[in-house]
């Protein structure tokens, strides 16, 4: 079966964006192929966090992941710091990968120029990011085209250390642009998509918001004057947006649901409605597992064993391979 790798950092909050957009296509995909998700927390490092906070962030993003649907006994779920041969064989990737390549990433250019601090690992997580992926024997890496240059980097670095060390030593990764999903945009500037940044509360609809606050935000979501509804994404982007998830809530297309309607409120009260429903059953598994947190330390326990089976195996081939001493 094919493998596929997912990682996700426990920065910020999961948004409708997030779940209609990538989360809903994993839970599905995991019926499919060898999925192995990972809470990438070693990453959320590279960036100054109150310990507390990260703890915290971590395994509610992992009882979040639990409560949209990601199945233990289906695909591998665990925490990347439980998992120390991330940081093993990310030491041989730095030492595979090239200064030039690691200063060219743009994502470290972005972050860098919008912090006065700028740790190392800011510059060298890509590294770890091609270690997190290799370690798997991954076939297929499905994200956006904006992280088609480090998924470049961790094929080139695999390429590069299989030719120094093995042919067959690494096991070099596609890149696979998913297909497209909802593309949710924020509420309140819908040219843009919806994200986790704070600067934006209303225009960002939470998985965890209460069903006031959805009501509430998606009401107020910016739409335009002419009161027509009709899905016109250049024209119309507040309402081809409401339009966008109200069709992804309820699984219809939604230049047929603009049929629907001949008013901005009723589509605003719909949606709202819809997302309401939608995200009812998360927000309930969620609350459960908040209640049981012994079921989320069994669960990546159980997860972090099973992904050290095959990390283990593949850090020490490649150790062997570079040349370094077995303990054994």
């Amino acid at each position: 079966m094919t493998r596929a790798f997912s990682g996700i950092q426990p920065t910020g909050d999961v948004h409708l964006g997030n779940y209609l957009g990538a989360v809903r296509r994993w839970v599905d995909d995991q019926h499919d192929v060898d999925s192995i998700f990972c809470v990438v927390d070693l990453h959320a490092l590279t960036i100054p966090k109150d310990p507390e906070v990260l703890r915290s962030k971590t395994l509610q993003l992992a009882q979040l992941l639990v409560a949209c649907g990601l199945e233990p006994e289906t695909c591998t779920l665990f925490v990347q710091s439980h998992v120390p041969e991330h940081s093993g064989l990310a030491w041989l990737m730095e030492c595979t990968a090239s200064f030039g390549e690691l200063s060219r990433m743009v994502q470290f250019k972005d972050k860098s120029d919008r912090n006065d601090f700028v740790s190392a690992g800011l510059f060298t997580y890509p590294a770890l990011q091609a270690a997190d992926i290799l370690l798997y024997d991954t076939d297929v890496v499905p994200v956006g085209d904006d992280q088609r240059q480090h998924i470049e980097l961790a094929r080139d670095v695999a390429t590069r250390f299989n030719n120094r060390c093995g042919s067959d030593v690494l096991v070099v990764p596609e890149h696979v642009i998913p297909p497209v999903g909802a593309r949710i945009m924020d509420l309140q500037n819908p040219g843009d998509k919806m994200s986790k940044s704070l600067d934006s509360p209303q225009g960002t609809v939470l998985v965890l918001d209460d069903p006031k606050t959805i009501e509430k935000k998606i009401k107020r979501a910016v739409t335009d004057t002419d009161n027509e509804v009709r899905f016109d994404v250049a024209d119309k982007p507040g309402v081809s947006n409401l339009l966008s998830i109200l069709g992804a809530a309820t699984g219809r297309d939604p230049e047929a649901l603009a049929d629907d309607y001949e008013m901005y409120g009723p589509l605003k009260a719909d949606t709202a409605e819809a997302v309401v429903e939608l995200l009812r059953p998360v927000q309930q598994r969620f609350a459960d597992l908040v209640d049981d947190p012994a079921t989320t330390t069994q669960i990546l326990s159980t997860g972090a064993a099973k992904a050290r089976e095959i990390a283990s195996a593949t850090l020490d081939r490649a150790q062997r391979a570079v040349g370094l001493l077995s303990p054994s």
